[in-house]
């Protein structure tokens, strides 16, 4: 069983999910795609992140086909990308995105990243589609501090479940602000390419690292990611053998000297600089 996560509204997901950035781009590769996927919703890893943008909603699709029988099972996460985000646009794109996964509700909701339209506006057509059934919770994306303030204290602001960002061992700048303030107010973190999409140089401290754990230097990139109380990490994996690597490395416990090793090989930034974005 996959350990459990709750922030601030409730809101409670496991700790380990599956992305779908660039899924759906090639129909060849679809039956792979929703196979992977389903492997990870039996292996636990209920929690499937998508977007409108992400193959102009194809990812989205892929996600839909998946899911089939199994909605009540699934937490889903999907976003609206900026420029759709007024409040008439936010509806519009979440309809869409409904029909595209072939659900009634999507779990989590998100804006995908600061934009032009008010966010007051974006906050208000979440607060509609909750109220209509069509969103359990809603949050952001690729926020950094100064913008998750601003989101703070909006009157919606104090239910904004969830920050997704960029985070792994190779871009650690949210821990200078985002991810402390965050867990202060116990908004959860969503690491995305917490692999950086498979090209996280495996230096030797990780590989020593690996080794010790009998693991691959993957896994324990991934499972560092975690080691914080409000982190929820959504690695991409298209195929299986990929996807029951990503699951197996839950059962790793990293040691202080693991961590030592790591911190010096990947150190944290010193100063602060601006949110890491892909």
């Amino acid at each position: 069983m996959i350990p459990r996560v709750r922030g601030r509204s409730r809101i409670e997901m496991p700790i380990l999910g599956q992305g779908t950035w660039r899924m759906g781009e090639n129909p060849s590769r679809r039956r792979q795609e929703v196979e992977a996927l389903q492997i990870g919703l039996d292996l636990g890893m209920t929690l499937i992140d998508t977007a409108e943008m992400y193959a102009d909603g194809g990812a989205e699709e892929v996600v839909g086909d998946a899911i089939h029988g199994r909605r009540h099972d699934v937490f889903v996460v999907s976003k609206v990308l900026p420029h759709n985000a007024s409040r008439e646009g936010t509806v519009q794109a979440a309809e869409r995105s409904l029909e595209r996964l072939r659900t009634e509700w999507i779990d989590l909701y998100l804006l995908h990243w600061p934009g032009r339209h008010p966010l007051e506006s974006t906050f208000e057509a979440f607060e509609q589609l909750e109220r209509q059934g069509k969103v359990r919770y809603f949050g952001v994306s690729n926020f950094d501090l100064h913008e998750m303030e601003t989101a703070e204290a909006l009157p919606a602001g104090e239910r904004v479940a969830a920050n997704q960002v960029l985070y792994n061992l190779d871009r650690r700048s949210i821990e200078r602000r985002i991810l402390p303030w965050c867990l202060r107010r116990e908004i959860l973190i969503m690491a995305y390419s917490p692999l950086e999409q498979g090209r996280l140089g495996a230096k030797r401290a990780l590989e020593d690292v690996a080794e010790r754990h009998g693991a691959t230097p993957s896994q324990i990139a991934l499972v560092w990611t975690l080691r914080h109380d409000n982190v929820v990490a959504i690695p991409k994996a298209s195929l299986p053998e990929h996807v029951r690597e990503n699951a197996a490395s839950l059962a790793i416990s990293l040691t202080d000297q693991d961590l030592a090793d790591l911190d010096r090989a990947y150190p944290a930034p010193t100063r602060d600089v601006p949110l890491d974005m892909l």
